[in-house]
């Protein structure tokens, strides 16, 4: 099937792209590419103006979006229609926050309800003493709650949370190292609650327990999963299933009782406010025209990039401690929803895709990856998040030079420095995007984590392919069962060396 707007990317293609320092004469652009969202827990700041987004791109853009219908298809995704068609089902995440197809969203009470129940009960000391959860999942089931507790929890936890994801022993070792059978709870965390890592881990933390003294491991054990029958078929008391829909993918599921960690942590109250942040996003992506739709602004700026100017990656520097597994978080939404090399309709895309998405935490990434930043010879988008109160109590002088620095790299992205010695000159013209919160609360993390989720949805779309499967992890993996059932043989040389120097398979 043709791209429907194979010309019209042409026409972005050609157009004439002046220098940011040239877009900011003559026009106002922060009154046009800088807008401030109000909500729940604080108001965020949206600047893209130190991008090349002009009206010019956002027309042709804005096209292009028409001719791959974005409206339908945002209206289909809330809707609760199988906008996931490799799969046949729906994505309906936004339900969990209360924003979708009324069935679901009523489900989805039901679920919080009952998962809210659990959390207090556990709060109220129904369930014996717990101080500690070891929280056991992998990709979207470990990645969401470890950045929303590193983000929101570091001072006062109700509940002291441990996020374990690795196969590798070192992990869940040293999570437990850290706590004491007698007052720790376990989280499994898995959509199918058959994946490997995660059901050898909570495997091994029974063992743990049981080892420590506790006579019905099973009875500490919490499953947040799709598939309760097999998490009580493991051995979970129905009680102490949290289950989720299946319409809800898992970089998607921090919204379901994959955030149980989280409510457990902060108080209901706070969970509360999390999905309401992400709500607020969820109806300005719904309601805002694209001219002042801080999405789809973004995506655009996104697509110009990748796909006028040849950009393959794009940086996030988080300029807040709080807020340092964010990139992490963002390369698995990103390039796992949008790493494909087909359209939705399984033909070749022509066009590239996702972006490698990657970055750090400033101002440590400034000394460590800025020098190409500034001087390489690759364009590379850059986004800078930061907060305007301090999540520390020390000297404000640190929050100020840290808030100086982040504001300082944007300016000189932009700028440049000419100098008559080629090793002392920036050329300048460089993008990027600043958000800045108020402060980092429940409910500005939620909107920060849901405005991404739309962000890579609209890219997705433009594109025509579908953000909601991710078959490209499962090759690897069905290998690796392979091997560990004895049937690693018939591979490549190099393969069969390593195994056998390994001592796999012999």
């Amino acid at each position: 099937m043709a791209d429907p707007a194979q010309a019209l990317w042409s026409e972005l293609e050609s157009l004439e792209t002046p220098s940011l320092s040239a877009l900011f004469e003559g026009q106002d652009r922060l009154a046009r590419y800088c807008s401030e969202l109000e909500i729940p827990g604080g108001p965020i700041r949206f600047d893209w103006s130190k991008t090349h987004l002009t009206p010019a791109v956002e027309d042709v853009l804005g096209r292009i979006a028409g001719a791959m219908d974005l409206d339908g298809k945002r209206d289909a995704l809330f809707a609760g229609e199988a906008i996931n068609n490799t799969e046949g089902r729906a994505a309906q995440h936004s339900a969990e926050r209360g924003i979708g197809a009324p069935t679901a969203v009523v489900e989805a009470e039901a679920l919080h309800a009952r998962m809210k129940g659990l959390v207090e009960a556990i709060h109220e000391g129904l369930l014996g003493e717990v101080k500690s959860l070891i929280h056991i999942g992998i990709g979207g089931s470990a990645l969401g709650p470890a950045l929303a507790i590193d983000a929101l929890a570091r001072d006062e936890a109700k509940v002291a949370i441990h996020v374990v994801s690795n196969i590798d022993g070192c992990a869940l070792e040293a999570a437990m190292k850290q706590c004491d059978p007698a007052t720790t709870m376990v989280a499994v965390a898995s959509k199918t609650f058959t994946t490997t890592e995660t059901m050898t881990n909570a495997n091994s933390a029974l063992d743990w327990l049981r080892q420590g003294g506790v006579s019905d491991p099973y009875g500490r054990v919490v499953a947040l999963t799709a598939s309760p029958d097999k998490a009580v078929e493991w051995g979970v008391d129905e009680t102490r299933v949290l289950p989720f829909s299946e319409t809800v993918g898992g970089r998607y599921s921090l919204w379901s009782s994959i955030g149980f960690p989280v409510a457990l942590a902060l108080g209901w109250d706070a969970f509360a406010e999390f999905l309401d942040g992400a709500a607020a996003i969820d109806t300005h992506f719904i309601e805002a025209p694209y001219d002042a739709n801080v999405v789809v602004r973004a995506a655009f700026a996104d697509l110009y990039y990748t796909q006028a100017k040849g950009c393959q990656t794009r940086a996030v520097f988080a300029y807040d401690e709080r807020l340092a597994l964010l990139p992490d978080y963002l390369q698995q939404l990103e390039m796992e929803s949008n790493g494909k090399r087909v359209t939705a309709q399984g033909e070749p895309l022509t066009r590239p895709s996702a972006p490698i998405t990657w970055g750090g935490v400033g101002t440590d990434a400034q000394h460590a990856v800025f020098q190409l930043l500034h001087q390489g010879t690759h364009l590379i988008p850059v986004d800078f998040l930061a907060v305007k109160v301090p999540g520390h109590d020390l000297d404000p002088l640190h929050h100020q030079i840290l808030l100086s620095n982040c504001f300082a790299q944007g300016a000189a992205l932009m700028a440049g420095k000419a100098s008559d010695d080629g090793a002392r000159a920036y050329p300048g013209n460089r993008p990027s995007a600043t958000i800045l919160c108020d402060d980092l609360t429940p409910g500005t993390l939620g909107a920060l984590i849901a405005f991404h989720e739309h962000r890579t949805f609209v890219s997705a779309m433009l594109l025509g392919i579908n953000p909601f499967d991710q078959f490209g992890v499962e090759l690897g993996k069905a290998i690796a069962k392979q091997i560990d059932a004895g049937g690693g043989e018939g591979f490549d040389p190099s393969t069969e060396a390593l195994l056998a120097a390994a001592g796999i398979g012999a």
